[in-house]
């Protein structure tokens, strides 16, 4: 048993380890920096969940609960029970990230809702000729609604859908679109090695409609009083959804009634930057006191783990969960998750 166990981590590691930058190598196919800039909705790119920022987001293979319907929907109908979930993160700049679902599980269907809404709150105008700022206030308002339906094949296998309404707002410009999330689960046996693959984000492109106005500069021409000239804008490029392709595994590394220790791994490749990998582990005491870990490799200013803790209190027929997950960068500062998690 343990050679057999020593054999299927050695798998986990070769299929995951040759994605990170130190081997200098890429799983599949990245255009980098080159694609930067390259697609809007970049607030699908925010984690949701508490739990997977302790774990470096590396969990789309472990995403056992409602944030499943993020991650990979196909891990809905592996859940146990139906719940409600709540997150917010504390984002930079004082921005409100905040992500709401409720999943229901009918035999071996699990069906979802999910909510993503971003608020930014009143900003202040600033321009390249009006640093300080010019005096007027903007916002920023994005928000995707998702419907997800997945079913468990067998107790090994799993598949998942998400469709997903996005409205993005800045100023008066607003963008709308309809994305798809295609996810696949596949348990190794009672080995403890899962397998998980994803394509998230993937539809149509958005057409901006609106119109906004900008402060002439000094050798530009515009409309409006002599003090105070405006540039009016009202045609914009089409934008694409940031889709990504997800490949991950996870495995239970040590069990035992007290102690369960779970190794997480994750490839993310990205249409609009270079593919990133990240590592997580879980440490969980009793089934209801949790430590995690975790590194993301290829994200710039990283320089510290991401950590998170959690624990489980049992009500009778249901249990309350509550995470919370610390991540950081070098010049933007440190984020703030926390997730309640209520199964019904």
């Amino acid at each position: 048993m343990l050679m057999k166990n020593r054999l299927l981590l050695l798998i986990l590691l070769v299929l995951l380890v040759p994605a990170t930058e130190t081997l200098g190598q890429s799983i599949f196919p990245s255009f980098g920096s080159s694609r930067s800039g390259t697609s809007g909705f970049q607030f699908l790119k925010i984690g949701v969940d508490a739990r997977s920022a302790g774990m470096a987001y590396s969990n789309i293979a472990d995403a056992r609960d409602a944030s499943s319907l993020f991650w990979n929907p196909a891990l809905a109908a592996q859940m146990d029970q139906s719940q409600f979930f709540m997150g917010h993160t504390a984002y930079f700049v004082d921005l409100s990230h905040n992500y709401g679902a409720y999943v229901h599980r009918i035999r071996n269907f699990a069906i979802g809702a999910s909510l993503i809404y971003l608020d930014s709150g009143e900003m202040e105008e600033t321009t390249e000729f009006h640093p300080t700022g010019t005096g007027r206030t903007f916002r920023t308002i994005h928000m995707a609604a998702g419907l997800s339906v997945a079913q468990q094949l067998t107790s090994l296998f799993s598949y998942g859908v998400s469709l997903r309404y996005l409205d993005e707002r800045i100023e008066e410009i607003q963008s709308q679109t309809a994305v798809l999330d295609i996810g696949f689960f596949y348990r190794v046996g009672e080995t403890g090695l899962r397998f998980a693959v994803g394509v998230n984000n993937f539809g149509l492109d958005a057409s901006p409609s609106g119109e906004t106005r900008r402060i002439a500069g000094p050798h530009e021409s515009g409309s409006g009083t002599d003090d105070q000239e405006y540039i009016t804008y009202d045609k914009f490029e089409s934008i694409s959804p940031p889709t990504t392709f997800n490949l991950g595994a996870a495995y239970d590394l040590y069990e035992s009634d007290i102690i369960q220790v779970l190794l997480t791994g994750q490839v993310i490749n990205p249409n609009d930057n270079a593919e990133r990998f990240s590592l997580g582990t879980e440490l969980s005491f009793l089934h209801q006191f949790y430590a995690r870990a975790g590194y993301e490799f290829g994200v710039d200013e990283i320089y510290l783990p991401n950590f998170g803790v959690g624990f489980q209190l049992p009500l009778q027929r249901y249990s309350l969960e509550m995470d919370y997950g610390f991540a950081t960068r070098e010049k933007l500062g440190s984020l703030h998750r926390i997730s309640l998690k209520f199964n019904l």
